[in-house]
């Protein structure tokens, strides 16, 4: 890590929760939320690290707003897949149908937020769902001549 991010970390560790609230007040530019002495030093080193190292994509932002929202997360369709389109794939002698619907997937009468999770059900084992249903091609091998 950064000297100078170690440095202002390592004097978040012994400053008491007046001098918390004011490194709180300068590094949010608003008051202190009235929170424990841990959970200051918590968001503070985020911002300072945040500050040096960037901070979280748009797209994790916008998935984290769902999620305070109560929205599901991880349930839209993969690329171009439209509500009522239907994937078939054979697995060991048997025929699994999926149904993309609005909030996800369904299959065997269950919804599911991803294709990855009916993957796993359905072989027992981790797989990447789009990859199981044929959605996404193989990656080409690099030592291909």
């Amino acid at each position: 890590m950064n000297a100078a991010v170690d440095k202002q970390l390592a004097a978040l560790s012994i400053m008491r929760k007046a001098e918390l609230q004011i490194e709180w007040q300068r590094h949010y530019k608003s008051d202190p939320p009235d929170i424990a002495p841990g959970l200051l030093r918590f968001g503070i080193a985020y911002r300072i690290q945040e500050k040096m190292f960037g901070g979280l994509s748009r797209s994790l932002q916008a998935k984290l707003r769902r999620i305070a929202k109560g929205e599901p997360v991880g349930t839209k369709p993969i690329g171009k897949l439209k509500p009522g389109t239907r994937l078939v794939r054979r697995w060991n002698d048997q025929t699994i149908v999926v149904l993309v619907t609005d909030g996800g997937f369904m299959f065997d009468d269950q919804e599911y937020g991803s294709l990855s999770e009916i993957a796993r059900q359905v072989t027992g084992a981790h797989w990447s769902g789009p990859r199981f249903f044929g959605l996404t091609k193989a990656k080409a091998s690099s030592d291909a001549a």
